[in-house]
């Protein structure tokens, strides 16, 4: 067992611990490190679980050791304060030994009396060279000598130089804190002047743009594309002015810790504030500009697309006329054309904001609430304030994505990743990157561009015109091997053809007779023809009606889209009601790029998939990611450490495979690190049911599942588990549409009658803005029977696996008794997708003897990831207990059994018939129901 020397708040590993960490593969074991390190201590708020402590111990020895660690923690384990404590400790005890490293090399550096004959410490990890580094070979020794010591010199200059830094960091936060509330009140005075001499200002310059002679209407100048220059590149737009050089500080060595949503990510703000690192950690947190922007007037665009090009917008509007005022001659006046610029955006409220942040730590809302009370943007205040952050918290999609990471001014070298809930990241590293467009966008982005080109063609530069008519060629290709016609109406336009036809990038762009893929992507990017066209169509209206389809967003669109979906603009017209308000679309050209950026992609790692569906406008090009590796692959080879992070991991074979593998990680490198549960083992009641009360066999495929009898058993097998079942229970179908099936039937049937009996039946709805109202009432149903008695003892809840409840919803206590999972939820292998990823697999991945084809493997995999979410709803806290119904023979195998989660795997029962089942169940519910 481990020696723990309890002190309070935290613990202490002591040095006689003998036990090594397992799964750590190479030299040296925990127990070696910690007896050298004399001890780690952990603060906690209260006393952790030993669960916990096995889990902070594993956690700091992966950081410690530079390794990529699969870690599994169950909800209601104390995963995140597991994470922060764990982490926070490392990252505390890593900056200590560089300080004290540095201060030995500094007085080593400074002492009269080292003539270079005495060996200089050595110099910390930071400032080592790389293993793979040249050294020169064959020089004389004086040669070696002379540039050692110079070496040595430079980096005691350097650490000098780093020390000053952060104690002028330290001295201004200090000041910060003491002085903050005089200087906004201050900040807020000087304001009400500076905002009367920008309006006075903006007066003038509209005064000048009205004189001379006109050729533009008003605002139309900054609609023409600027000359094109292709060789190099342009000055930079990212927003930060050549003054505001000292926003920008070395990066610390910091941790990234990544979520879903922003929700997920306040919670964890919330986690660090109450923990003992809450008042000493400089935490920072980054959102979209669709989350952090304060600015009204771009807020009101609705899209993620608008508001960002919006806000880029102004800051090159601000760059631009600054270079303009500096190349202005003496004695020449040039008419300015007015444009806005950002109110919120200036280096002395950047800074300030930037302070204030790493001064007390702030999730999104209360940044926000600081950035309005400034009159400071809190997006780009915040992405001032990584380099001096010590921990940083994003939404992984931030992060994933690296045009996102360098828009984002993030760095990965030599730091620590912490990716919480990635049991879905290949998932998602697919999704950012695969892109789909409709040929109904095709033939809008074509007849815009035609428009645009017709209007300012003439004050075009050559090169503009020339790359332009390209686009056009290459827009009228697409459209031509979908079957279509560019110069026709998509929406009513028909294919002769119809069905999915997949791809390689290089047939896909043979076929389409397009050449230098590279060329279209660069020049979109340089010269932002999309933003130009967007203003464009805003100013004179849209050229081409669109079909009433919603535009599709290219996959890193839709997940920025995603972590607020509350935000949406107003639209042009009432939409009718039920109907879900949409933002306001974004050019089509904009999707486009995305499209063109993904043909870029080596060729063996994507597809390009045409779906011909009737009409043009229904039709899509869509590029399909195999190889998720590709993007992944920097974020392991940079960083530090890497540790995934999540409650049900299980299984964790495509991750080792398909991402870490591929992405060249070693198998010694990575870690897996799985804790059981807190609630007594008595508590969970996991069953496999082979037979329902009829002796009908329980094997729910595609071709049985649909059949009467399966549907009657299980109507009688969901009668009987509601008779013994107190409070609720969730029953998790494979889709909707086989919910809707057996539904109608046990109406016919009259099973639906008997059910209701027991428990008031709720349905999942397909709606998002409906999934609260039916919670909410199928909790207050629960509730209600539990304090009223009689025959209806809760309700029940017909759930789709994949769908809105089988994550993220917490059915604890009396919410979930019991979940019933019917059949196996594999995902159609009919897909054309899939049989594509499934091929690809069995191509790459090595096939180990006796093992199933990697394609078959991920159809596996697929499935019981969604089996393991679904049926972590129900035990979410240490006194919780439920039974777990998995109704389906299949489930009995022992390579499926094995992807269960360990600490539901090594309790389940196989019960061959449903006597003995019921009988267990009517047991275990009676005992619980009456100690709790």
């Amino acid at each position: 067992m481990w020696t723990l020397a309890r002190t309070q708040p935290g613990f202490h590993i002591g040095q006689s611990d003998p036990r090594a960490l397992l799964p750590l593969a190479g030299p040296r074991t925990m127990a070696d490190k910690t007896e050298e390190a004399g001890g780690i201590h952990f603060p906690f708020p209260f006393t952790p679980y030993a669960i916990q402590k096995d889990f902070m111990a594993a956690l700091y020895q992966v950081l410690e050791a530079g390794k990529i660690g699969i870690f599994e923690s169950p909800t209601g384990t104390g995963k995140s304060l597991s994470l922060i404590c764990g982490a926070l400790s490392w990252l505390r005890d890593f900056e200590q030994k560089k300080r004290e490293e540095e201060e030995r090399l500094l007085e080593a550096g400074a002492d009269p009396l080292n003539d270079g004959k005495d060996q200089v410490p050595c110099p910390p990890p930071s400032c080592r060279e790389s293993p793979g580094s040249p050294r020169a070979t064959g020089e004389p020794d004086w040669v070696t000598q002379f540039v050692q010591k110079k070496e040595e010199r430079d980096l005691v200059d350097r650490l000098k130089e780093e020390q000053v830094r952060r104690k002028k960091r330290e001295e201004r936060l200090q000041q910060i804190r003491h002085n903050a509330p005089l200087k906004f009140a201050a900040k807020r005075m000087r304001q009400e002047d500076e905002e009367t001499e920008r309006l006075l200002r903006l007066s003038r310059e509209m005064l000048a743009a009205g004189t001379g002679p006109e050729q533009l209407a008003w605002g139309e100048e900054e609609l023409v594309l600027a000359e094109y220059e292709s060789d190099k590149e342009k000055g930079s737009t990212s927003g930060v002015d050549a003054d505001e050089d000292d926003l920008e500080e070395e990066h610390v060595t910091k941790i990234y810790y990544c979520s879903r949503t922003h929700s997920q990510l306040a919670q964890f703000v919330h986690e660090v504030q109450k923990s003992p690192f809450g008042k000493d950690t400089r935490l920072v947190s980054l959102g979209s500009r669709q989350n952090l922007c304060v600015n009204e007037d771009v807020r009101k665009l609705g899209s993620v697309q608008l508001i960002n090009d919006r806000c880029v917008e102004l800051q090159r509007s601000k760059h631009e006329k600054k270079s303009v005022v500096e190349e202005e001659k003496p004695g020449r006046r040039r008419r300015l054309e007015a444009r806005a610029t950002c109110p919120f955006y200036s280096h002395k409220q950047l800074q300030l904001l930037r302070d204030e942040v790493l001064v007390e730590m702030k999730d999104i809302e209360q940044l926000v609430a600081l950035g309005k009370e400034a009159r400071a943007c809190p997006y780009y205040g915040s992405r001032f304030a990584i380099p001096a952050a010590q921990l940083v918290v994003l939404p992984y999609q931030m992060l994933l994505h690296a045009a996102a990471r360098q828009a984002a001014g993030i760095r990965l070298q030599g730091q620590v990743v912490v990716i919480d809930e990635a049991h879905n990241l290949i998932d998602t590293i697919t999704g950012i990157h695969s892109v789909e467009v409709s040929g109904s966008q095709l033939c809008q982005a074509h007849s815009q561009l035609l428009q645009y080109t017709e209007r300012y063609g003439k004050r075009l530069k050559a090169k503009n015109l020339m790359y332009i008519k390209q686009i056009l060629y290459l827009l009228e290709k697409f459209v031509t091997v979908l079957g279509g016609n560019i110069k026709q109406n998509p929406n009513t336009q028909s294919l002769s053809q119809a069905g999915t036809e997949l791809k390689t990038i290089s047939d896909f762009l043979f076929q389409s007779q397009i050449d230098n893929i590279n060329l279209f992507k660069r020049y979109c990017e340089k010269s932002m023809v999309s933003r130009k066209l967007l203003g464009f169509t805003e100013r004179y209206g849209a050229v081409l009606a669109p079909s009433r389809e919603q535009p599709k967003l290219s996959g890193f669109q839709h997940f920025l889209q995603s972590l607020q979906p509350g935000v949406t603009a107003a639209p042009a017209a009432p939409a009718e009601e039920g109907e879900d308000r949409a933002p306001r679309p974004t050019s089509p050209l904009m999707h486009i790029e995305g499209f063109l950026a993904a043909l870029t992609t080596a060729n063996q790692d994507g597809r390009v998939i045409l779906s011909r569906q009737g009409s043009l406008s229904q039709s899509s090009l869509k590029f399909l990611l195999l190889n998720p590796a590709v993007h992944f692959a920097q974020v392991v080879k940079e960083c530090r450490a890497v540790v995934l992070a999540g409650g049900t991991m299980q299984p964790v074979s495509d991750l080792r495979e398909q991402l870490l593998a591929c992405a060249g990680v070693q198998a010694e490198r990575v870690v897996e690190f799985s804790c059981g549960h807190v609630i007594p083992a008595d508590n969970i009641l996991p069953l496999v049911i082979c037979s329902g009360p009829s002796n009908q066999q329980l094997e729910f495929t595609y071709q049985k599942r649909e059949l009467p009898q399966m549907m009657d058993e299980t109507g009688r097998i969901l009668c009987n588990l509601c008779s013994v079942v107190p409070g609720g229970v969730v029953c998790f179908f494979p889709s909707y549409e086989y919910q809707r099936q057996v539904h109608a039937h046990w109406d016919k049937s009259g099973l639906l009658a008997r059910l209701a009996v027991r428990k008031k039946i709720f349905q999942e709805p397909k709606r998002v803005n409906q999934v609260e109202q039916v919670l909410l009432e199928y909790s207050r149903c629960i509730k209600h029977c539990g304090q009223a008695g009689g025959t209806v003892t809760g309700a029940l809840m017909l759930s789709v696996v994949g769908g809105k409840m089988s994550e993220g919803i917490n059915f604890s206590d009396n919410l979930g008794r019991c979940v019933v999972m019917v059949g196996m939820p594999f995902p159609s292998v009919r897909s054309a997708e899939l049989q594509e990823k499934m091929a690809y697999l069995d191509q790459t991945l090595p096939r180990a003897p006796g093992q199933v084809p990697p394609g078959k493997a991920l159809v596996e995999n697929l499935c019981m990831k969604a089996v393991n979410q679904s049926i972590g709803r129900a035990i979410r806290h240490q006194k919780d207990f439920a039974s777990i119904v998995l109704l389906d023979q299949r489930y009995a195998r022992p390579p499926i059994l094995a992807k269960l989660p360990a600490w539901i795997r090594d309790r389940v029962q196989v019960k061959a018939t449903f006597g003995p089942a019921f009988a267990a169940l009517r047991k275990f519910h009676r005992e619980k129901s009456g100690s709790s």
